[in-house]
Order: C-alpha cells, then sequence, then structure tokens
C-alpha cells in the first residue's frame, strides 16, 4: 500500500500504538482534546500541516517518516532528503571525516540508516583481519551483518553470545523506533547467525565495570572496547539525520598499547 492509500490519522494511531502511548497520554502531550485526537485518527477530521508535525514531534517519528506522514495528510514533505555526496551537505560530511581521522589511533566508522558503512578511519583494521567471506567486505558493506556473520567477524569475537545479543537487541529498539521494513528484515536475518553460546567463553563481569565490552582476538591478544554513538544534532535533512558514528575506545591499557602500536606501524609503512 502507498503512503498516498493509508490515512493520516492511521498512520499516526499506528506511531502512537508503537509508543505505546494511549490516546489519552498523546492529548496530553500534545495539549489537545482526547476528541479532537480521536477524530483525526479515525478519518473524521483532517489534520493541519502544523498539527501533524506536533503530533510527530511528541511521537518522536523520524524525519523520514515524518515527510510520509505529511504526505498521508496531503502536504507536501517538509524535510529535505539528498545523498551524502550532495555538495550542500560537504559540511557535514566534512565534520564526520574529521571526528572519525580525530579519534584515531582508536576505530571509528559511520553509518546510515541501515548499518551500510560510510566511512572509516584508518584504525579499523583489526575488525576486518581474516574474513573468509569477500562477498561481506563488497560494497554496501553491511556493519552488523559483517560482525554477526560466520564468515566475518564473528569467529574473532571472544564475547560473541552477549555481543550479539547487545547488537540484536539494540536493533530490535531501532525497528520499534522506526519500522524500517529493511532493518526488520536484517535482524530476522542476523538472529539466524550462529549464536555462539557454545563457543563463546564465559563473560567475566567486573564489579566495578560502567559497560559490556566487545572483546575481539587480534593474534595472541585479545582487544577490548567500549562504545559510543554520535548522531547530528537537530538536523533538518532526513538523511544526515540518519547519520551515526560509532567510536571504539579501549577498554584496558593493553588494548590501547597495541593500537598505539599498530597506528605507529602504519605511519612507517606509507
Amino acid at each position: 500500500m502507498t503512503t498516498s492509500e493509508i490515512s493520516a490519522g492511521s498512520l499516526i494511531r499506528e506511531w502512537r500504538t508503537r509508543r505505546r502511548m494511549s490516546q489519552l497520554d498523546l492529548a496530553m502531550e500534545a495539549d489537545i482534546s482526547q476528541r479532537h485526537l480521536s477524530f483525526v485518527e479515525s478519518g473524521r477530521a483532517q489534520p493541519s500541516r502544523e498539527m501533524v508535525l506536533h503530533l510527530a514531534e511528541q511521537l518522536s517519528i523520524p524525519l523520514r517518516q515524518r515527510n510520509q506522514l505529511l504526505l498521508a495528510a496531503g502536504f507536501a514533505p517538509s524535510f529535505s532528503e539528498r545523498p551524502l555526496t550532495d555538495a550542500t551537505l560537504a559540511p557535514a560530511m566534512a565534520a564526520v571525516e574529521t571526528v572519525l581521522k580525530g579519534h584515531e589511533p582508536f576505530p571509528a566508522l559511520a553509518v546510515d540508516r541501515h548499518w551500510n558503512l560510510v566511512s572509516a578511519n584508518a584504525a579499523i583494521g583489526p575488525f576486518l583481519a581474516d574474513v573468509s567471506e569477500p562477498s561481506l567486505l563488497k560494497p554496501p558493506v553491511n556493519v552488523l551483518r559483517l560482525s554477526l556473520h560466520p564468515g566475518g567477524v564473528a569467529p574473532r569475537i571472544v564475547n560473541l553470545a552477549e555481543w550479539r545479543a547487545h547488537l540484536l537487541e539494540r536493533l530490535k529498539h531501532q525497528n520499534d523506533a522506526t519500522g524500517d521494513l529493511v532493518l526488520i528484515e536484517l535482524e530476522r536475518e542476523l538472529r539466524g547467525y550462529p549464536s555462539g553460546l557454545k563457543s563463546s567463553r564465559p563473560a567475566s563481569v567486573e564489579p566495578s565495570g560502567i559497560v559490556h565490552p566487545l572483546r575481539l582476538a587480534h593474534g595472541d591478544t585479545v582487544l577490548s572496547f567500549i562504545t559510543t554513538i554520535t548522531v547530528f544534532g537537530t538536523p533538518l535533512d532526513v538523511t544526515l539525520s540518519e547519520l551515526a558514528i560509532e567510536s571504539f575506545f579501549p577498554a584496558d591499557e593493553q588494548t590501547r598499547t597495541v593500537l598505539v602500536r599498530l597506528a605507529k606501524e602504519r605511519a612507517a609503512a606509507s
């Protein structure tokens, strides 16, 4: 069914249900009457452009889906959607490259809404070593598939069961938030990969730990990382709003030492 065949009211009801909000909850958040919201959802009242955007804001609907909601209500989209190569996005992409480069000698990468690799810094090398399935490295490289595929990074993830559970939970939350059909299919695919429950070593939880790290075998060494996700604040472009930077930080001194040494080796070889 196309967007034009779906009413704005039904989409608002769908997003409200996805957010686990009652009509009364949303009406109170939006400072409108529950009766008016009920009329909007049932199609008995046609919302104005301002009301559509106001409800979308209260429901934290992603920009791409806000455009779809506006179209369903009979209005033009409010948010642009340009390719990352568009000249107007050059300053933002330059900022991304600055962040990636500035994070060296530690790994960092940028991904789009489907977790396809957009860019990465030179320190990402340890993650790509010994990938036995060449197709995983052909563009577009999906970093979640590369991470959990048995021909990808998965065989070298020491705590695979725990890390897999972490990634799948993250993806599930993203699917709950966006309802993206591509991501829903990706989640289904990833859940079919080996869980690592038999091969993964038992997780050791530090009493003073603050996060569960990614532990990656690299030669005779185990590298340990914690990660952060960075997104653009208040973007008005759909593509830019869906761009994310994942930065990996050493979780112990051994990992820091190895990454610094690898960076020096790359510099000497160039």
